[in-house]
């Protein structure tokens, strides 16, 4: 298929890359059970399914598959972010987040982590507990609506 047609393209990029600081071109296999967690949280569906960016928040690739495309872009787009590493590449309101998280104690800075993943772990409770009652009133509303519909047509309608 896809996959095997790109292959060679894929590999030839991948061997110009190694060993580069700021650009990796790597691939997973997605139908082995080892690959599944990250292979799901991805959201890897098709094959070949290719993606770029920041490691904790990639982007999906949508151009050529050509070896010339794959090249092209990976030039344009696999350049230094701003990171801790790359520091002088920050705005300064990024640059004064790392500083100030550099300057927490460990524990400070655990404590901060657990405190905003609370943040999420409850928005993401309140999603759901809210999606859950919308699925409710829908219940609800449809099953309103087929009676009426139900009524009309027995009505003779």
């Amino acid at each position: 298929g896809h996959c095997k047609s790109m292959a060679s393209d894929w590999e030839k990029l991948a061997e110009e890359w190694s060993g580069n600081d700021t650009g990796l071109i790597a691939e997973v296999d997605c139908t082995t059970d080892d690959a599944q967690p990250l292979c799901s949280a991805e959201g890897v569906q098709g094959f070949p399914t290719l993606k770029y960016g920041d490691p904790t928040a990639l982007d999906d690739y949508q151009g050529g598959r050509s070896y010339d495309d794959l090249a092209a872009f990976a030039k344009e787009n696999l350049k230094p972010m701003c990171g801790l590493s790359n520091i002088d590449l920050c705005d300064d309101e990024k640059k004064a987040m790392i500083e100030s998280l550099m300057a927490m104690s460990k524990d400070d800075l655990e404590k901060s982590v657990a405190t905003e993943s609370q943040k999420i772990t409850d928005a993401d409770e309140t999603f759901k507990s809210e999606l859950k009652k919308l699925q409710e009133k829908y219940e609800e509303l449809l099953k309103t609506k087929e009676a009426t519909e139900a009524e009309v047509k027995a009505g003779g309608l």
